[in-house]
């Protein structure tokens, strides 16, 4: 359990590190087709359906690769 935390927090800091050095690099979440944008008279919705099942996608590999 501790080795799932501390791999966790090495993730999270590598991406933290890649996003303060280049802040450009998540241009495209939030931009995918099948994310929902709606802005209305009075507020603005944003549900990006399709950027978190991709992100959703790519940590369910990445975990199921590391408990091999």
């Amino acid at each position: 359990m501790a080795r799932m935390f501390i791999l966790a927090g090495l993730i999270l800091l590598l991406i933290g590190m890649v996003l303060y050095i280049a802040p450009g690099a998540l241009k495209w979440f939030g931009r995918l087709p099948g994310d929902i944008h709606y802005q209305g008279e009075h507020g603005k919705v944003f549900i990006p359906l399709t950027s978190m099942l991709l992100i959703s996608l790519v940590l369910n590999l990445l975990f199921y690769l590391l408990k091999k």
